[in-house]
Protein backbone atom coordinates (compact mmCIF):
# COMPACT_ATOMS: atom_id res chain seq x y z
CA UNK A 1 0.00 0.00 0.00
CA UNK A 2 2.64 2.41 0.68
CA UNK A 3 4.47 1.64 -2.30
CA UNK A 4 1.19 2.23 -4.21
CA UNK A 5 0.86 5.56 -2.81
CA UNK A 6 4.31 6.77 -3.31
CA UNK A 7 3.44 5.45 -6.96
CA UNK A 8 0.42 7.97 -7.17
CA UNK A 9 2.41 11.14 -5.63
CA UNK A 10 5.18 10.21 -8.03
CA UNK A 11 2.68 10.37 -10.73
CA UNK A 12 0.85 13.60 -10.11
CA UNK A 13 4.08 15.23 -9.49
CA UNK A 14 4.84 14.05 -12.88
CA UNK A 15 1.50 15.03 -14.67
CA UNK A 16 2.08 18.52 -12.88
CA UNK A 17 5.59 19.31 -14.00
CA UNK A 18 4.13 18.02 -17.31
CA UNK A 19 1.52 20.50 -17.58
CA UNK A 20 3.91 23.30 -16.29
CA UNK A 21 6.03 22.20 -19.11
CA UNK A 22 3.51 22.79 -22.25
CA UNK A 23 1.99 25.73 -20.67
CA UNK A 24 1.54 28.19 -22.69
CA UNK A 25 3.47 31.42 -22.71
CA UNK A 26 1.75 34.81 -21.35
CA UNK A 27 1.17 37.60 -24.03
CA UNK A 28 -0.22 40.68 -22.97
CA UNK A 29 -1.92 42.64 -25.78
CA UNK A 30 -1.39 46.22 -24.71
CA UNK A 31 -4.36 48.47 -26.41
CA UNK A 32 -4.53 52.75 -26.29
CA UNK A 33 -7.89 53.66 -25.86
CA UNK A 34 -9.72 54.89 -29.25
CA UNK A 35 -9.65 58.17 -30.32
CA UNK A 36 -11.81 61.05 -27.84
CA UNK A 37 -13.58 64.31 -27.80
CA UNK A 38 -10.66 65.89 -26.04
CA UNK A 39 -8.42 64.26 -28.34
CA UNK A 40 -10.22 66.11 -31.03
CA UNK A 41 -9.64 69.04 -29.44
CA UNK A 42 -5.79 68.55 -28.07
CA UNK A 43 -7.01 69.16 -24.36
CA UNK A 44 -4.99 67.15 -21.42
CA UNK A 45 -6.88 64.30 -20.42
CA UNK A 46 -5.37 62.11 -17.99
CA UNK A 47 -7.89 61.35 -15.01
CA UNK A 48 -10.75 63.30 -16.43
CA UNK A 49 -12.52 61.92 -19.07
CA UNK A 50 -14.63 61.96 -22.53
CA UNK A 51 -16.33 59.45 -24.61
CA UNK A 52 -15.15 58.05 -28.05
CA UNK A 53 -15.82 60.05 -31.15
CA UNK A 54 -16.98 58.18 -34.22
CA UNK A 55 -14.01 57.98 -35.46
CA UNK A 56 -12.84 56.60 -31.68
CA UNK A 57 -15.60 53.94 -32.08
CA UNK A 58 -14.66 52.85 -35.82
CA UNK A 59 -10.90 52.40 -34.76
CA UNK A 60 -12.26 50.25 -32.12
CA UNK A 61 -13.75 48.26 -34.37
CA UNK A 62 -11.28 47.62 -37.07
CA UNK A 63 -9.26 46.95 -33.96
CA UNK A 64 -11.38 43.84 -32.81
CA UNK A 65 -11.86 42.40 -36.53
CA UNK A 66 -7.98 42.67 -36.84
CA UNK A 67 -8.01 40.54 -33.29
CA UNK A 68 -10.26 38.37 -34.29
CA UNK A 69 -7.85 35.29 -34.76
CA UNK A 70 -6.21 36.14 -31.25
CA UNK A 71 -8.40 34.03 -28.74
CA UNK A 72 -8.16 36.02 -25.90
CA UNK A 73 -8.27 34.21 -22.25
CA UNK A 74 -8.98 37.52 -20.34
CA UNK A 75 -9.60 40.88 -20.66
CA UNK A 76 -8.51 44.22 -18.44
CA UNK A 77 -9.34 47.65 -19.11
CA UNK A 78 -8.26 51.10 -16.59
CA UNK A 79 -11.21 52.21 -14.70
CA UNK A 80 -11.87 55.13 -17.33
CA UNK A 81 -14.90 55.44 -19.65
CA UNK A 82 -12.71 56.06 -22.55
CA UNK A 83 -10.54 52.63 -22.29
CA UNK A 84 -13.51 50.34 -21.10
CA UNK A 85 -15.67 51.86 -23.76
CA UNK A 86 -12.80 50.29 -26.32
CA UNK A 87 -12.43 47.45 -24.54
CA UNK A 88 -16.03 46.74 -25.16
CA UNK A 89 -15.94 47.45 -28.44
CA UNK A 90 -12.98 44.90 -29.22
CA UNK A 91 -14.55 42.06 -27.54
CA UNK A 92 -18.48 42.35 -29.13
CA UNK A 93 -16.37 42.75 -32.93
CA UNK A 94 -14.42 39.69 -32.33
CA UNK A 95 -17.80 37.87 -30.54
CA UNK A 96 -15.75 37.12 -27.44
CA UNK A 97 -17.95 36.78 -24.59
CA UNK A 98 -15.59 37.18 -21.36
CA UNK A 99 -16.13 39.67 -18.66
CA UNK A 100 -13.75 42.66 -18.74
CA UNK A 101 -12.09 43.11 -15.86
CA UNK A 102 -11.79 47.15 -14.19
CA UNK A 103 -8.25 48.33 -13.05
CA UNK A 104 -7.69 51.92 -11.21
CA UNK A 105 -4.11 50.96 -11.57
CA UNK A 106 -3.95 51.08 -15.51
CA UNK A 107 -5.54 55.05 -15.49
CA UNK A 108 -3.55 57.22 -17.44
CA UNK A 109 -1.44 59.62 -15.69
CA UNK A 110 -2.90 62.17 -13.33
CA UNK A 111 -2.42 66.10 -14.76
CA UNK A 112 -4.14 67.31 -11.93
CA UNK A 113 -4.82 70.88 -12.43
CA UNK A 114 -4.27 70.91 -16.46
CA UNK A 115 -6.77 68.13 -16.54
CA UNK A 116 -9.40 69.24 -19.11
CA UNK A 117 -6.83 72.23 -20.11
CA UNK A 118 -5.60 72.62 -24.12
CA UNK A 119 -1.96 71.02 -24.49
CA UNK A 120 -0.09 73.74 -25.07
CA UNK A 121 -1.34 75.38 -21.35
CA UNK A 122 0.62 72.15 -20.03
CA UNK A 123 3.40 71.11 -22.37
CA UNK A 124 4.69 74.80 -21.97
CA UNK A 125 5.23 75.52 -18.86
CA UNK A 126 6.60 71.45 -19.00
CA UNK A 127 8.91 72.50 -21.59
CA UNK A 128 9.99 76.08 -19.66
CA UNK A 129 10.98 74.15 -16.83
CA UNK A 130 13.06 71.69 -18.94
CA UNK A 131 14.85 74.52 -20.58
CA UNK A 132 13.20 74.72 -23.61
CA UNK A 133 11.56 77.82 -25.50
CA UNK A 134 8.27 75.95 -26.29
CA UNK A 135 6.62 72.99 -26.47
CA UNK A 136 7.21 72.20 -29.97
CA UNK A 137 11.03 72.59 -29.68
CA UNK A 138 10.68 69.93 -26.83
CA UNK A 139 8.43 67.85 -28.63
CA UNK A 140 11.62 67.96 -31.79
CA UNK A 141 14.00 66.42 -29.40
CA UNK A 142 11.72 64.05 -27.88
CA UNK A 143 11.61 62.76 -31.23
CA UNK A 144 15.28 62.75 -31.71
CA UNK A 145 15.87 60.71 -28.65
CA UNK A 146 17.15 63.71 -26.86
CA UNK A 147 14.83 63.72 -23.80
CA UNK A 148 13.49 60.69 -22.25
CA UNK A 149 9.42 60.61 -21.26
CA UNK A 150 10.52 60.38 -17.46
CA UNK A 151 12.29 64.23 -18.14
CA UNK A 152 8.93 65.32 -19.35
CA UNK A 153 6.76 63.72 -17.17
CA UNK A 154 8.61 64.84 -14.30
CA UNK A 155 8.30 68.42 -15.56
CA UNK A 156 4.80 68.52 -15.77
CA UNK A 157 4.46 66.71 -12.39
CA UNK A 158 6.55 69.62 -11.21
CA UNK A 159 5.22 73.09 -12.43
CA UNK A 160 1.36 71.67 -11.72
CA UNK A 161 0.67 73.73 -8.74
CA UNK A 162 -1.89 71.60 -6.81
CA UNK A 163 0.58 68.59 -6.07
CA UNK A 164 -1.94 66.16 -7.47
CA UNK A 165 -0.01 65.50 -11.25
CA UNK A 166 1.98 62.37 -10.85
CA UNK A 167 5.17 61.86 -11.64
CA UNK A 168 6.76 59.11 -13.86
CA UNK A 169 7.74 56.92 -10.81
CA UNK A 170 4.07 56.92 -9.59
CA UNK A 171 2.92 56.00 -12.88
CA UNK A 172 5.59 53.48 -13.96
CA UNK A 173 5.27 51.92 -10.63
CA UNK A 174 1.42 50.92 -10.78
CA UNK A 175 1.39 50.04 -14.12
CA UNK A 176 4.12 47.46 -13.61
CA UNK A 177 2.18 45.98 -11.18
CA UNK A 178 -1.04 45.68 -12.35
CA UNK A 179 0.56 44.38 -15.41
CA UNK A 180 2.08 41.93 -13.28
CA UNK A 181 -1.06 40.86 -11.42
CA UNK A 182 -2.70 40.40 -15.16
CA UNK A 183 0.14 37.99 -16.14
CA UNK A 184 0.88 36.16 -13.10
CA UNK A 185 -3.29 35.16 -13.67
CA UNK A 186 -2.98 34.46 -16.33
CA UNK A 187 0.15 32.35 -16.01
CA UNK A 188 -1.78 30.28 -13.09
CA UNK A 189 -4.89 29.48 -15.57
CA UNK A 190 -1.96 27.66 -17.96
CA UNK A 191 -1.47 31.04 -20.08
CA UNK A 192 -2.12 32.90 -22.88
CA UNK A 193 -3.74 35.83 -24.71
CA UNK A 194 -5.06 38.64 -22.64
CA UNK A 195 -6.71 42.03 -23.84
CA UNK A 196 -5.17 45.11 -21.74
CA UNK A 197 -7.04 48.49 -22.32
CA UNK A 198 -4.94 51.01 -20.81
CA UNK A 199 -3.74 55.07 -22.21
CA UNK A 200 -0.93 56.45 -24.04
CA UNK A 201 1.63 58.47 -21.54
CA UNK A 202 0.79 55.30 -18.59
CA UNK A 203 1.93 52.25 -21.10
CA UNK A 204 5.09 54.30 -22.17
CA UNK A 205 5.92 54.88 -18.48
CA UNK A 206 5.41 51.26 -18.31
CA UNK A 207 7.61 49.98 -20.78
CA UNK A 208 10.27 52.70 -21.56
CA UNK A 209 12.53 51.12 -18.93
CA UNK A 210 12.39 47.89 -20.63
CA UNK A 211 12.97 49.20 -24.20
CA UNK A 212 16.67 49.17 -25.61
CA UNK A 213 15.44 52.39 -27.41
CA UNK A 214 14.51 56.17 -26.30
CA UNK A 215 10.23 56.36 -27.32
CA UNK A 216 10.38 58.92 -29.94
CA UNK A 217 6.65 59.36 -30.39
CA UNK A 218 3.07 59.02 -28.70
CA UNK A 219 1.24 56.15 -29.50
CA UNK A 220 -1.71 55.97 -31.65
CA UNK A 221 -5.03 55.47 -30.59
CA UNK A 222 -6.26 51.90 -30.44
CA UNK A 223 -2.36 50.50 -30.98
CA UNK A 224 -0.77 47.31 -29.53
CA UNK A 225 2.18 46.86 -27.58
CA UNK A 226 2.63 43.46 -27.33
CA UNK A 227 4.81 42.01 -24.53
CA UNK A 228 5.42 38.51 -23.49
CA UNK A 229 5.52 37.38 -19.92
CA UNK A 230 8.36 34.53 -19.15
CA UNK A 231 8.49 32.24 -16.88
CA UNK A 232 11.04 33.82 -14.37
CA UNK A 233 8.67 36.89 -13.95
CA UNK A 234 10.70 38.97 -16.94
CA UNK A 235 8.41 41.29 -18.93
CA UNK A 236 9.76 41.18 -23.01
CA UNK A 237 8.13 44.10 -25.32
CA UNK A 238 7.57 42.76 -28.71
CA UNK A 239 6.23 45.51 -30.51
CA UNK A 240 5.46 49.02 -29.35
CA UNK A 241 2.66 50.97 -30.92
CA UNK A 242 1.78 48.58 -33.78
CA UNK A 243 -1.26 49.86 -35.29
CA UNK A 244 -1.03 46.74 -38.03
CA UNK A 245 -3.74 45.33 -36.52
CA UNK A 246 -6.13 47.85 -36.75
CA UNK A 247 -4.75 48.28 -40.53
CA UNK A 248 -5.85 44.20 -40.80
CA UNK A 249 -9.05 44.91 -39.63
CA UNK A 250 -9.68 47.94 -42.33
CA UNK A 251 -10.17 45.42 -45.10
CA UNK A 252 -12.15 42.86 -43.19
CA UNK A 253 -15.78 42.85 -42.34
CA UNK A 254 -17.85 40.90 -39.72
Amino acid sequence: MKKFIILISTLIISITTLSQAFADDVYLYVTRHGKTMFNNVHRAQGWSDTPLTKPGVEVAEQLGRGLKDVKFISAYSSDLGRARQTARIVLETKGDKIQINEMEGLRETCFGDYEGDLDPNMWNPAAKYLGYASDKDLMDDMAKGKVTLKKMMNAIAAVEKSGEAEDYNKVKTRMQASLKTIAESAKAQGGGNVLVVSHGMAIMAMVEEWLDKPITAGLGNASVTKIRYTDDGKFIVESLGDMSYVEKGKNQTN
